[in-house]
């Protein structure tokens, strides 16, 4: 079975770090690009971030620029997303997903993939 499996969610304070993870299985990530995606309460799901399949082009949201970080270890067939400096704002619950043949800008812009994982819940409370 074909699957991402996001990881790594939870409760932090602002000011807090978090990693997430999105695991693949049944396929490999070698040849797709991926991104982290988020949809608040009562909002749009937008892009956060989105990798190429080789790692060296990487996209980010205005929003999240300087905090978060996207990466990945193919061997692992994993991709990150590290967190840092987390504001309430960032309360949503974080998806990935992975396209083929795909540049970067526009998986993040138009939200076009070929898989999505079910979401883990990131809040930033105090």
């Amino acid at each position: 079975q074909l699957q991402l499996v996001e990881s790594g969610g939870g409760l932090v304070e602002p000011g807090g770090s978090l990693r997430l993870s999105c695991a693949a299985s049944g396929f490999t990530l070698d040849y797709y690009t991926i991104g982290w995606f988020r949809q608040a309460p009562g909002k749009e799901r937008e892009g956060v971030s989105c990798i190429s399949s080789s790692g060296r082009s990487t996209n980010y949201a205005d929003s999240v620029k300087e905090r978060f970080t996207i990466s990945r270890d193919n061997a692992k067939n994993t991709v990150y997303l590290q967190m840092n400096s987390l504001k309430p704002e960032d309360t949503a619950v974080y998806y990935c997903a992975a396209v083929v043949f795909t540049p970067v800008q526009d998986m993040c812009a138009y939200k076009r993939a070929n898989y999505w994982g079910k979401g883990t819940l990131v809040t930033v409370s105090s």
